[in-house]
């Protein structure tokens, strides 16, 4: 098992940017598939992205695909959102999500073994 803490969330501008950050603690966190799953008020819970254990692959939900990316740093057990272009429909509570020790990348949130609290991100229009 591993903790997980989200940090970054916070209020932006529509067009502006966040970095989301989580760290990881307690276990390996080098093996695992890392993922950010975002929920909105009176929504279900979605994908965001996704990122192999040696960050060689990526996915991204169409819906932020050109505007956010994945990276992880194994070295600071840390893996990172970075999100541009923010619109107001991407506030939500931003998640992220450790697989347990795995190749590929994970889509579902059934595939994750570990979540963190959640950080909140608001984009006013």
């Amino acid at each position: 098992q591993v903790r997980l803490v989200e940090s970054g969330g916070g209020l932006v501008q529509a067009g502006g940017s966040l970095r989301l950050s989580c760290a990881a603690s307690g276990g390996t966190f080098t093996a695992r598939v890392m993922g950010w799953f975002r929920q909105a008020p009176g929504k279900e819970r979605e994908f965001v992205a996704t990122i192999s254990w040696n960050g060689g692959s990526t996915l991204y939900a169409d819906s932020v695909k050109g505007r956010f990316t994945i990276s992880r740093d194994n070295a600071r057990n840390t893996v990172y959102l970075q999100m541009n272009s923010l619109k107001p429909e991407d506030t939500a509570v931003y998640s992220c999500a450790a697989t347990t020790p795995r190749p590929g990348v994970a889509t579902r949130g059934s595939d994750y073994a570990d979540w963190g609290q959640g950080t909140q991100v608001t984009v006013s229009s």
